[in-house]
């Protein structure tokens, strides 16, 4: 499939440079770019947030109940703003 990407000049140079000591072509190189990205990100998976909770049992008890007003008004509590 033909298709037009634009690219900077410096960074088309540098390709066709590196194409032409490997006696292959732009579009490979950027063929195999492709694919390595592709690859890398594929293999990646999923972002997963690691646990970060500090010992304890979650929430103190006078807030088990509370909704998140209630505990930003209690975080903030005192302070001008």
């Amino acid at each position: 499939m033909k298709t037009t990407v634009e690219i900077s000049d410096a960074l088309l140079e540098s390709a066709k440079e590196l194409a032409a000591r490997e006696g292959s072509s732009v579009r490979r190189l950027i063929e195999d770019g492709l694919r390595r990205v592709i690859a890398e990100r594929q293999k990646r998976g999923r972002f997963q947030l690691r646990d970060a909770s500090f010992r304890g049992n979650g929430l103190s008890p006078a807030f088990r109940e509370a909704g998140w007003d209630q505990i930003r008004d209690a975080i903030y509590e005192g302070r001008e703003g």
